[in-house]
């Protein structure tokens, strides 16, 4: 089980986007230099996020993209499911055929994990790590000495 670049990127980039909330449209170029991801990707990715009504888009000058609910309405499954991201510990995509057509000894107990991490993620809001973010932010202004930040952990209560 993991969670690939897809969806990573995906959840930074609608993070980064939330950070901007309300600032007007924001451009998947700004994105793209804020965090490192090709333009080209974001553009694939979004494209997703507009297509599961996440984001919307406007066009021509000044154009890019906002939020297309609260920040609160927005959760971490959601971004991951938009993007066709699936997080499965099972060997078997679910399907319970992992072993001779029948489920494995321990295919409940993987099947168990995968709704314990699509119940966390569901709870994660993006209100929530822009709220984590903004406290790491003013901690990390608070202790310009120190190279440490709070973990994402910390910063997530859920």
């Amino acid at each position: 089980m993991r969670l690939t670049t897809k969806g990573r990127f995906a959840v930074t980039a609608m993070l980064d986007l939330a950070l901007r909330n309300g600032e007007g449209p924001v451009t998947l170029a700004g994105i793209s230099e804020r965090q490192q991801i090709s333009l080209s990707y974001l553009e694939q990715l979004f494209g997703k996020l507009r297509r599961y009504g996440l984001v919307e888009s406007v066009r021509g000058p000044g154009g890019g993209y906002f939020l297309a609910h609260d920040l609160d309405k927005i959760v971490v499954a959601d971004i991951i499911r938009a993007v066709d991201e699936s997080i499965d510990a099972t060997r078997c995509g679910g399907e319970a055929n992992c072993h001779d057509n029948k489920p494995c000894m321990t295919h409940e107990l993987w099947m168990t994990l995968n709704c314990k991490i699509y119940e966390y993620l569901n709870s994660v809001s993006l209100a929530q790590l822009v709220a984590g973010q903004n406290a790491q932010d003013q901690e990390g202004a608070a202790d310009k000495g120190h190279a440490l930040k709070a973990p994402l952990g910390k910063m997530v209560s859920a």
